[in-house]
């Protein structure tokens, strides 16, 4: 069983065959890779195929960016993002391609959304692992097995691509985490939330399984 964050009702959203037609979208020219429960390749799908009507479980990353003082940099999410638009995660999210590494992914994308670079950090790994299922209004869902993956910047130098992130906040995480009603002014992304919570609750899985989140 995995943890179902139904934001909107899905019951219209549209299948992937009529959301490929439809939409004129940069997705539907890319590719993720599905796996099963184990985090185990299965192939490779459209990547607006999976995130349209059922969905097909498919392979992620989420990566918590800190700062030497324990703060957590969190980005908002780009208005024109097809789904979680305009929310807050907890600091870049995206999927590796076939052939990639969960680190690998995560070195391109900090460089791409945010402009740093490795020589910032030293730190990068993977810490946890989990496996969860969430809709947006009636644009569609993501069903992923999400890895975490954590970083502290030892330069916190910042050069955003504003066409992915619209603002940047540092926060006090053990702030965020004791008393997020402090922050209920910010609409977070469900799969930073559900790995801030299993990193406070000492859930986290680091030995390469998939924590399943009920």
């Amino acid at each position: 069983m995995v943890a179902n964050y139904p934001l909107m009702s899905s019951e219209n959203a549209d299948s992937p065959s009529s959301a490929a037609r439809s939409e004129r979208h940069s997705n539907a020219g890319q590719q993720v890779i599905t796996v099963d429960e184990h985090d185990r390749d299965e192939g490779l799908a459209n990547r607006l195929d999976a995130h349209t009507g059922d969905g097909q479980r498919h392979r992620a990353f989420t990566a918590l960016v800190f700062d030497g003082a324990g703060r957590i940099l969190l980005g908002q999410r780009a208005a024109g993002k097809r789904l979680w638009g305009t929310c807050w995660d907890g600091t870049v999210a995206s999927h590796p391609i076939q052939g990639q590494s969960q680190v690998e992914a995560t070195e391109q994308r900090l460089e791409e959304e945010l402009g740093v670079t490795p020589d910032q950090y030293d730190d990068l790994r993977v810490t946890d692992r989990f496996e969860y299922k969430a809709h947006w209004e009636n644009k569609g869902l993501e069903w992923e097995v999400c890895a975490v993956l954590k970083v502290t910047l030892e330069d916190t130098t910042l050069d955003p691509d504003t066409e992915e992130i619209e603002g940047l906040l540092w926060v006090d995480y053990e702030l965020l985490q004791e008393n997020p009603k402090w922050y209920r002014q910010l609409t977070l992304c469900p799969w930073f939330e559900i790995a801030m919570r299993r990193d406070r609750n000492g859930n986290a899985i680091d030995d390469g399984g998939v924590g399943m989140e009920r």
